[in-house]
C-alpha cells in the first residue's frame, strides 16, 4: 500500500512539474510577423498609456521561460508589468532569427537571452536590458526585476513627475 501511495504521489508531482514547465512552451512564435505584431503592441500601448516590453528569446531558452514564470507567479511583478507594459515575446531561433527586427533595435542579442527592449508609446527604443543583471543564483531576483520595471515605466519617464 505504501509503495502504491509513494508511486502515486511521485507521479502526481512529476506530472505537475512537467505541466508547469510546458506552460511556457510556446511563448515565442517563430512564424509570427514580428514587425506587424510589434506595431500592434505599440498601438495598444499608446491607447493604454503604457510602454512595450519586448522579451527577446525563444522557446528553446530555459532562462526565458524562467523569467516569464517568475513574473507571472509573483503578484507584485505581474501587477507592475500589466499596469505599465504591453508585452511581446520577440522570437530568436533557428527557424526565425528576426534579423531585421533585432538589427532595428541595435542588436540586443549580443547580451544573450532573454534580453529586454523597452519601447515608448511611439515605438522608439528607450532602453535595452541585459537579463544577467536581474539574475540571482539559478533564478531571478524579484526586487531587481521590480526595480527594472519601475525605472522604465511611463511614470518614471514622465517629465511632469520631476517638476518642483
Amino acid at each position: 500500500m505504501m509503495k502504491t501511495l509513494f508511486f502515486a504521489i511521485n507521479f502526481f508531482v512529476f506530472c505537475n512539474l512537467h505541466a508547469q514547465s510546458t506552460d511556457t512552451a510556446h511563448l515565442y512564435n517563430p512564424d509570427a510577423n514580428a514587425e506587424k505584431e510589434i506595431a500592434a503592441a505599440v498601438k495598444k500601448a499608446k491607447a493604454e498609456h503604457k510602454f512595450v516590453l519586448l522579451q527577446g528569446g525563444g522557446n528553446w531558452c530555459s532562462w526565458c521561460k524562467r523569467f516569464s514564470i517568475t513574473v507571472a507567479k509573483d503578484a507584485k511583478l505581474d501587477s507592475i508589468v500589466n499596469a505599465d507594459f504591453v508585452v511581446y515575446h520577440l522570437n530568436y531561433s533557428e527557424e526565425n532569427k528576426n534579423e531585421k527586427v533585432y538589427a532595428k533595435y541595435g542588436y540586443p542579442q549580443r547580451f544573450g537571452f532573454p534580453v529586454f527592449i523597452i519601447l515608448d508609446d511611439k515605438g522608439n527604443r528607450i532602453h535595452t536590458q541585459n537579463s544577467e543583471y536581474l539574475e540571482e543564483g539559478k533564478g531571478y531576483n524579484k526586487d531587481k526585476i521590480a526595480q527594472f520595471f519601475e525605472a522604465w515605466s511611463p511614470a518614471a519617464l514622465n517629465p511632469e513627475n520631476y517638476k518642483n
